[in-house]
C-alpha cells in the first residue's frame, strides 16, 4: 500500500491551544481517531521530535512530524479553487515584496485573512493567485484583523512558514500600526497593560465575542484572563478631536489594540465593536465616531513590519501606505503623512 512520505509541519497562530489529534485531523480529514491515538502512543506522530498524547495542545511556531500517511487515510484531492480574475489582480496589486520564501502583502481593509463565521471570501480562500512561480500556494503564519489593513507576510515554502510561525510566537517581530483614534491621548507616549479575557457575542456560536479589559492587578484571579501590553505615541494631534497615534502591540492578543485604546479612552475611529456606534465625539465626548464626512470605517493600519527573514536571516523592514479612508481622514486633520516619523517611539526617545 503506497502512501505519502515524512511530513514536517508548522503550526500556525491560528492553531494555538489545539489539541494535537483534533489539528491532525482538521489538517487530514480522512485520518480516524484511532489511527492519531496510534500514531501517538507508537511515537510515531511527534511535536518538535518530542512525543505526545492525543490531548497535547500546540503552539504557534511548533514542528509536527506527521508519519507516512496508508491511501485510505489520505484527504482526497480538494478542487482547484475558484478565484475570479478581479479577486487576482486585487491581491496580486496588493504584492509590496516578493522572493522565492516569502511574500509581502499591503491587505486591503475588509478583506479576511481566512475563513470564519460566514466568510467565503478570504486571503486564504484566493492564495491560488499568488503562487507565481511555485507549485504551492503561500501559507499563513500571522492574522490581521478583516477591518485592519497593511502588511501581512505569508510563506511560500515550509521551511519559510516554520521560520515565521516561530518568530511571531517568539516576538522576534516588531510591528507598528497607525490608528485615529477620538480624543488626544494624555500622556503623549506609555505603554497600556490591561489583560483581556474573551466574553462570547450573542450570535450563533458565539458570534460577535469580544475581549474585556482586565486591571493588572486583577489578571492572575480572573478566569480566562491574560496578560497584553500595548505602547502607544501620539504622531499629530487635532485639539480634542482626534489624534493620530503609532501603536505596537509587545503582545498578540486578539483585538488587543482596538480593546487597548477604548480602554484607554480613546477608541479607534470607525470601532463600533468597541467604541460604540451610537455615539459621535465632537469633541467634547466619548466615542468611534466622529461625523460630518469622516469615514465610518476602522481606522487601523498595519504600517509597519520589522522580521527576520527566515532563510537568509537578514533583517527587513516592510511599510504600506494606509487606505484610501484613512489618507482621507489625515488630510482632513491637516495631518501630513510626508512628515511621519518612521518609528515614532524613537522619535520620543529622541
Amino acid at each position: 500500500m503506497s502512501g505519502t512520505g515524512v511530513q514536517h509541519i508548522a503550526v500556525a497562530d491560528d492553531a494555538a491551544e489545539q489539541r494535537v489529534d483534533r489539528w491532525i485531523r482538521r489538517m487530514f480529514p480522512h485520518v480516524s481517531q484511532g489511527r492519531v491515538e496510534k500514531m501517538c502512543r507508537k511515537g510515531d506522530l511527534r511535536v518538535d521530535k518530542g512525543r505526545v498524547k492525543a490531548s497535547t495542545r500546540l503552539q504557534p511556531g511548533q514542528i509536527v512530524r506527521v508519519p507516512p500517511l496508508p491511501d485510505a487515510d489520505r484527504p482526497a484531492p480538494k478542487p482547484e479553487a475558484f478565484v475570479s480574475d478581479a479577486d487576482a489582480r486585487m491581491l496580486r496589486d496588493a504584492v509590496i515584496y516578493k522572493d522565492d520564501d516569502i511574500i509581502v502583502l499591503n491587505k486591503p481593509a475588509g478583506l479576511p485573512v481566512q475563513g470564519g463565521s460566514g466568510q467565503t471570501r478570504h486571503i486564504d480562500g484566493m492564495a491560488d493567485a499568488l503562487r507565481f512561480d511555485l507549485d504551492a500556494k503561500p501559507k499563513l503564519v500571522h492574522r490581521l484583523d478583516k477591518d485592519t489593513s497593511g502588511v501581512f507576510v505569508m510563506a511560500r515554502t515550509g521551511r519559510a512558514a516554520a521560520g515565521l510561525a516561530k518568530s511571531f510566537h517568539l516576538r522576534n517581530t516588531r510591528k507598528i500600526y497607525w490608528a485615529v483614534v477620538a480624543g488626544n491621548p494624555m500622556p503623549k507616549v506609555g505603554t497600556i497593560r490591561y489583560g483581556l479575557v474573551k466574553a462570547s457575542g450573542h450570535g450563533p456560536n458565539g458570534a460577535g465575542e469580544r475581549m474585556h479589559c482586565i486591571h493588572p492587578d486583577a489578571i492572575d484571579e480572573t478566569p480566562g484572563a491574560k496578560r497584553a501590553t500595548t505602547d502607544f505615541a501620539v504622531i499629530e494631534s487635532m485639539g480634542q478631536r482626534a489624534a493620530w497615534v503609532g501603536l505596537a502591540p509587545i503582545t498578540g492578543r486578539t483585538h488587543q489594540l482596538r480593546a487597548h485604546m477604548a480602554e484607554m479612552g480613546h477608541p479607534i475611529v470607525g470601532d463600533g465593536k468597541y467604541g460604540g456606534n451610537a455615539q459621535t465625539n465632537e469633541g467634547d465626548g466619548w466615542g468611534a465616531q466622529l461625523g460630518g464626512e469622516i469615514s465610518r470605517k476602522l481606522h487601523l493600519h498595519a504600517r509597519t513590519l520589522k522580521i527576520t527573514h527566515p532563510v537568509t536571516d537578514k533583517v527587513m523592514i516592510f511599510t504600506a501606505p494606509p487606505p484610501e479612508h484613512m489618507k482621507r481622514t489625515l488630510d482632513m486633520f491637516g495631518f501630513n503623512l510626508a512628515y511621519a516619523p518612521e518609528d515614532p517611539f524613537e522619535y520620543y526617545e529622541g
